[in-house]
């Protein structure tokens, strides 16, 4: 076991836990404290490199652990074809079959981290009561030993991942070590033992004379590595295959010049029994034989990588996602310690991210005109070909002085372009020096192209965001009027899906020096059309009010108005008149959700406004007021419905909550108040329609700010 201080009853547990669910592999996430990500600290029973795609995982990331620890639920996945059909970017990074659950681990008031476990292939399509069970008990247990271990502070990236190994079947005195030895060495063929990350750590003699290498050069490396004829990533594959699925697995392979090789692989969680023999079987013509300094080629694991990452893009939404993708997950895939991308625009470089580099080179290319002679990033972007630097030499010949101002001796130049067009440059850098066999670059350079999409749809969005925002922010109002006596606070929360933009409103209106109005409404839809009839709306509903209309009388003049619109949207609006001399408000309702009262020594109430009909519906339609006392101290709050809905639960049930939330909440300022009501929305990752907030207090003592 490899362990870290303080890290020991946290191993314990969770190697306990994948014992008594009777699951062949595991892993620990822990919630990070400063950022909305999961982080890998401790695993078992799979190769670490096969964990490298999902070491950092996004919250919101649609990847069983992260959906496990956001919605705080078990997660099952019963077989390959439901995880493709379920998580289609974890499919396409592990094509083999097997079972998986991954499971909150929470200490009762938040969430700490996930729980995954795997299970080999032809496990019950369901988790039986016994493992089910045996999950359950084995989070509460991690909960407990988290909140003592130095990872519940959230550092989990600085303590590294720990790799965990289950005890021995058995132990074995010396003695019988040396007849287990013997007995190996007198069977036909020849064995070895590879542990979990394909590195050998015993071969027979027989086995070393059937590869026909040393037995010295053999413990140690990975075959597929160190043996030309064994470089065809489907023997890789077979051995990922045999780890991740708990199966049997064999293959057959050419020696040159004239033998071939049956291969056997037997797994547990330890690692795998290898059993080597000559094949007696005609097998064809063999594929020629690399040659010994030709680079080692794109191994099944990275290919596996590559296809993750290129869903992965698929996913990105925006330019800041594209580029955490490729820093978290595109360099450590392909071994680089460093990582720029830049935009081009407006005819020049502008950096976007980077990782890995020192400030002042940053600096000295930022804003560099595309047409430079001293920057790879513009040699690619104007040529359209990817460049690669093998050594410090390479790159001085070409850029003097690159090398000393980056520090870095190897790198890819990657143009990003979409359709004949320059987007921007990705370069991945290397400390030391390093080639790039021919199947790398050609990775990489489809890679790039993918990037390249990613990237131009991502920044399309993000400037549709920009224009949304911009819109939305001149359609609400800048400031609200002071009003003495009466405090007041307003919050706009935009949906996550679909363009940042809505149709929800808020305003204050003064009327007079005693008197002013509260109006929040809700135009259906989101979009450009909904945040345009809204601007009409509180326009209206502002020229009425302050013409002196009363509360009926303002919606109904407003439904008129958007009637004769015909804009085939509808409206609904909560109206309120608040005379702060006579402590008295009158409401009228188009269809809107009624507010909420607090007044002092009494329970936070629904109030009963009757509703109306939805403006934009019927010309002649007319609306009843409401008059409410509102004495010192009395907290009035106006909402949208997008902060009471949520699917699957009762509305009656959500305005329960909310009034309990406003009951049991302290003497707080209204802009305290307003981000106690929306503490939930606030943490929503997937909020599915806007939110708008009024919260008004009528003054008497100074409130606790």
């Amino acid at each position: 076991m490899n362990g870290g201080t303080g890290s020991d009853a946290v191993d314990r547990a969770l190697l306990r836990v994948m014992l008594e669910a009777g699951a062949s592999a595991c892993g620990l996430y822990v919630l990070m404290a400063d950022e909305p990500v999961i982080q890998l600290t401790a695993m078992s029973g799979v190769p670490a490199r096969l964990m490298e795609p999902w070491g950092r995982v996004a919250l919101a990331a649609p990847i069983p652990v992260a959906v496990a620890a956001r919605r705080e639920r078990l997660v099952w996945v019963g077989c390959h074809q439901q995880l493709a059909r379920d998580f289609p970017r974890t499919a396409v990074a592990v094509p083999y079959e097997f079972a998986l659950a991954a499971a909150p681990i929470s200490d009762g008031s938040r969430c700490l981290g996930s729980l995954l476990l795997l299970w080999p292939e032809g496990h019950a399509p369901q988790l039986s009561p016994e493992e089910r069970e045996a999950v359950e008990t084995g989070c509460r247990r991690l909960a407990a030993v988290l909140g003592k271990s130095p990872l519940a502070d959230g550092n989990a990236s600085r303590a590294g991942v720990r790799v965990l190994s289950p005890p021995p079947a058995r132990s074995v005195d010396l003695e019988e070590a040396f007849a287990a030895v013997d007995y190996a060495e007198r069977l036909p063929g020849g064995g070895c033992a590879l542990d979990l990350e394909g590195r050998i750590t015993m071969v027979t003699t027989g086995a070393a004379e059937l590869l026909g290498e040393t037995e010295a050069r053999l413990v140690g490396s990975r075959p597929w590595e160190l043996l030309p004829w064994l470089r065809d990533p489907v023997f890789e594959d077979r051995y990922r295959a045999a780890v991740v699925s708990r199966r049997t697995m064999s293959f057959t392979a050419y020696r040159p010049p004239n033998r071939w090789l049956t291969f056997r692989l037997f797994p547990d969680a330890r690692g795998l029994s290898v059993w080597i023999s000559p094949s007696d079987r005609e097998h064809g013509p063999a594929a020629p034989m690399p040659s010994e300094d030709e680079a080692v080629p794109v191994r099944a694991g990275q290919i596996y990588h590559v296809l993750h990452l290129a869903a992965a893009l698929t996913e990105a939404v925006e330019a800041r996602d594209v580029v955490e993708l490729v820093a978290d997950q595109i360099v450590p895939a392909f071994g680089a310690q460093g990582v720029i991308m830049y935009a081009a625009e407006a005819g020049r470089l502008r950096t976007l991210g980077h990782r890995g580099y020192p400030a002042e080179a940053i600096a000295a290319f930022e804003g560099v005109a595309l047409g430079a002679a001293n920057s790879p990033a513009v040699h690619a972007l104007a040529t359209g070909e990817p460049s690669f630097f093998t050594s410090p030499e390479e790159m001085e010949r070409d850029y003097p002085g690159l090398p000393h101002l980056t520090g870095k001796a190897a790198r890819a130049v990657l143009p990003l372009i979409v359709s004949g067009r320059p987007v921007g440059c990705c370069i991945l850098a290397y400390n030391r020096p390093r080639t790039f066999s021919a199947e790398e670059r050609q990775v990489l350079t489809s890679l790039a192209g993918l990037i390249a999409q990613a990237l131009d749809r991502a920044r399309l969005y993000d400037t549709k965001q920009q224009l949304a925002h911009d819109l939305q922010a001149g359609l609400l109002p800048h400031r609200l009027p002071a009003v003495p006596g009466l405090a007041v606070a307003a919050r706009y929360l935009p949906s996550t899906r679909g363009m940042d933009i809505g149709g929800d409103f808020y305003d204050l209106i003064r009327l007079d020096e005693g008197s002013v109005a509260a109006v929040i409404g809700d135009v259906q839809g989101h979009n450009a059309a909904a945040a345009a009839l809204m601007g009409q709306a509180r326009t209206a509903v502002h020229a009425h009010a302050t013409a002196g209309a009363p509360p009926g009388e303002v919606l109904a003049r407003t439904n008129r108005l958007l009637t004769d619109l015909d804009a085939d949207l509808f409206t609904s609006c909560l109206y309120a008149h608040i005379d702060v001399r006579t402590q008295r408000a009158c409401l009228a309702s188009a269809g809107h959700p009624p507010p909420l009262l607090r007044r002092p020594g009494r329970p936070t109430a629904v109030v009963d406004v009757p509703p109306g009909l939805l403006l934009g519906i019927d010309p002649h339609a007319r609306y009843s007021a409401t008059e409410i006392a509102l004495p010192p101290g009395s907290v009035l709050a106006l909402y949208t419905d997008g902060l009471v809905e949520t699917p699957g639960v009762d509305l009656e049930r959500s305005l329960t909550a909310l009034a309990a939330r406003l009951d049991t909440a302290p003497r707080l300022s209204p802009e305290r108040l307003a981000d106690v009501l929306l503490e939930n929305r606030h943490a929503e990752m997937d909020r599915q329609d806007d939110v708008a907030l009024m919260v008004l207090a009528a003054e008497a003592a100074p409130v606790r700010i």
